[in-house]
């Protein structure tokens, strides 16, 4: 018994410093974040239809295919305390090349009202460009 609580003790402390760093850390918002956002995928799917609208998307990197759920793990997103806003980025493919889709919108209702949709390309001459599919001031 005795040989158990040697073990049982540290392991309940590392267990606990590590709860710790996790919660104060911030990580847990971001953990929560990604959540939501991983469970709404109209959120994304609309932005990319926007996107596919615009002719200088498809000239540039073609149609923009639908994300994967890898794709919003990978990317950034923020959403407010009440959850009725959100800014994301996150990697998008297309037909022709790749870039990030930058996004601000708020929830009303239960849709989303775009605020900002750019996509960012970088072509292969090294010139990075912005193309703004939704500025709302």
């Amino acid at each position: 018994m005795s040989k158990s609580l040697k073990w049982l003790i540290p392991i309940v402390v590392v267990i606990g410093i590590i709860f710790y760093l996790f919660t104060s850390s911030g990580m847990g918002k971001i953990a929560t974040d990604l959540t939501q956002a991983y469970a709404d995928p109209e959120l994304y799917n609309n932005a990319i239809e926007k996107a596919n609208s615009d002719q200088r998307i498809l000239e540039n990197i073609g149609e923009i295919q639908p994300i994967d759920k890898m794709s919003i793990l990978n990317g950034e997103v923020n959403f407010s305390d009440d959850n009725q806003k959100v800014n994301s980025t996150i990697k998008v493919i297309g037909s022709k090349g790749n870039g990030k889709l930058d996004l601000t919108a708020e929830r009303e209702n239960e849709s989303w009202r775009y605020e900002r949709i750019n996509v960012r390309i970088k072509d292969s001459a090294k010139k990075k460009k912005t193309i703004e599919i939704i500025n709302l001031p």
